[in-house]
């Protein structure tokens, strides 16, 4: 007969111990879900209507007047074609010797309604167009939260996004411009309500 082998009465003790408390352990978790703070932080209502205000910025002429549909960026408060008709070229700096930044300088020219300034004036890119004109919520929402679409950002760029340098040049347009609807505080505060409640589309 094959020889049987027994653990010693310690072993059995330290193994016993702690397939009890395994089990105890197991049981106050039944059925409970895996504790993911960005899943507990999701709110579809919140999300939604934070978006309405960040669609109303986004939409609004200090922002979609570079984000146009087609490749001439717009102008003015009534996002009228720009005037000489500039190019978005490869980088969205212009087309050519026709640069974005012959006229628009580092800092706002002086006077009403002359070119406003920001040291990486651009339009996006032509292989990442980034559209907002024409969009309805839903589409511009789905479009924001998609890296293919969205010039490869993650949440975490998204969110820092907020304060990117032309965004903020939005309320600073130099003279004789209306400014975005919201106050960029107000504009920030709902942009991270929408993102960090779930960034869900209003329904199409």
């Amino acid at each position: 007969m094959p020889e049987r082998y027994f653990l010693p009465k310690k072993a059995m003790f330290v193994i016993g111990t702690l397939l009890i408390f395994l089990a105890i352990v197991t049981s106050a978790f039944e059925g409970k879900p895996a504790l993911d703070k960005s899943e507990n932080k999701r709110d579809s209502v919140a999300s939604v209507s934070a978006f309405r205000t960040v669609y109303k910025v986004l939409t609004s002429p200090r922002c979609m007047n570079c984000h146009p549909s087609g490749d001439v960026p717009l102008q003015g408060d009534d996002s009228h074609l720009h005037a000489m008709l500039p190019q978005r070229g490869k980088d969205g700096k212009g087309l050519y010797a026709m640069k974005c930044s012959n006229c628009h300088q580092p800092e706002n020219s002086v006077g009403v309604h002359t070119p406003p300034g920001n040291p990486n004036w651009h339009l996006p890119p032509a292989d990442m167009k980034m559209v907002f004109q024409g969009k309805t919520p839903h589409e511009l929402a789905k479009q924001l939260i998609d890296p293919a679409r969205n010039g490869h950002k993650n949440m975490a760029k998204l969110i820092a996004h907020a304060d990117d340098g032309l965004v903020l040049a939005g309320w600073n347009p130099g003279e004789g411009r209306t400014l975005p609807p919201v106050s960029h505080e107000e504009f920030k505060k709902a942009w991270l309500a929408w993102i960090q409640n779930g960034a869900f589309a209003p329904a199409p």
